[in-house]
């Protein structure tokens, strides 16, 4: 996937790679501007995953895709022809929503072959692609099952299975995990992203779940209030956000401004000295310890620091609990460091 780094890009020329293109797109709801000026390649074959806060525009966004909302302006192709004003059932997409919409009155087997039924596909044929889906999702024996009958995590995978049976040229997932449990859930970021190497299907996911969308995606597009913030493949973003609000999104939760620059560190990069030793450090800041607390696997150190102004900055470093090393209490005076690599300058 290849999008836009700020919404003022130029758009991407169709290519054979593109499953999808957004192009100028701009929704309006009355005095409300639910995304503003998008532009946004799907790569044929890869997950890209919408992220950001509620009301951010991704919704709206992969609701644009499905068919389900036309754009106020702009155009929106799929593989590589205009789809802007097309219906949905002619769209050829396969669609998973929050609540998996399984009719409860049918079988498994039923529900999948549901689509293919609609599509008038020979009674045979939706068998054996009924049979072979419920086989990739793990669930041929419960074909007969009605969906009470079956557990959170299976409702999902049968939901999944009517959404592939079809063979749809887009997968589109809607927030499909946020009805399970922490376990489930990551169990199931592993079985979609299985299930897509397996088929090479194209995935668009929503989520506001870093962790889902940084474990399952192949590129990731970062939305706040309609924009694209930031976008790019996981481990492109993730060491390097563009400004504050993709960095406090991903976790960081260290601010500091110095020489007029906005500098974040992640609390694991933050390291504690009880001297005032700076060798081969960009940052180096006098600091209190304020709390300490020990969670298991590592030790989170509550401090505040005098930046260049005079309001006291708050920082949070994590120690590894099972390391020997520092072992600062409240009260303690300390010399906060950062290594260069650890620092990331944002843009604002």
């Amino acid at each position: 996937m290849t999008a836009a780094a700020s919404p003022t890009a130029a758009p991407s020329t169709a290519s054979t790679t593109a499953a999808a293109e957004f192009i100028d797109i701009r929704q309006t709801f009355g005095d409300f501007t639910a995304v503003d000026g998008l532009n946004l390649t799907v790569e044929q074959g890869k997950i890209t995953t919408l992220l950001g806060p509620s009301g951010c525009g991704k919704t709206t966004t992969l609701r644009m895709l499905a068919g389900y909302t036309t754009p106020t302006s702009g155009t929106i192709r799929i593989a590589g022809e205009d789809a802007t004003r097309l219906p949905p059932e002619k769209r050829n997409l396969g669609m998973v929503f929050q609540s998996y919409a399984l009719f409860p009155h049918m079988t498994v087997a039923d529900n999948v072959g549901f689509g293919l039924k609609l599509r008038r596909v020979p009674v045979e044929e939706r068998r054996k692609r009924v049979a072979d889906t419920l086989d990739l999702v793990g669930l041929g024996h419960l074909a007969g099952q009605r969906p009470k009958k079956l557990s959170g995590g299976q409702q999902q995978r049968v939901a999944l299975a009517r959404a592939i049976a079809i063979r749809p040229s887009l997968l589109l997932l809607d927030e499909p995990l946020s009805n399970l449990d922490a376990r489930l859930r990551v169990q199931m970021r592993a079985e979609i992203r299985r299930i897509q190497a397996e088929t090479g299907l194209t995935v668009v996911l929503v989520t506001h779940d870093q962790d889902e969308a940084l474990e399952m995606s192949d590129a990731m597009v970062l939305m706040r209030a309609g924009r694209v913030m930031q976008s790019g493949s996981p481990a492109e973003v993730f060491p390097h956000p563009a400004n504050r609000f993709v960095a406090e999104f991903l976790g960081y939760e260290n601010f500091i401004e110095r020489d007029g620059r906005l500098l974040t560190v992640r609390p694991e990069h933050l390291e504690i000295s009880s001297g005032p030793t700076t060798e081969g450090a960009r940052l180096a800041l006098p600091a209190t310890v304020t709390r300490v607390a020990y969670r298991g696997v590592d030790r989170h150190i509550a401090l505040t620091a005098q930046g260049t102004g005079d309001e006291p900055v708050p920082l949070i470093a994590a120690l590894r609990a099972d390391e020997t090393g520092p072992d600062p209490r409240p009260g303690d005076q300390v010399t906060v460091v950062a290594r260069p690599d650890r620092v990331v300058e944002l843009a604002g």
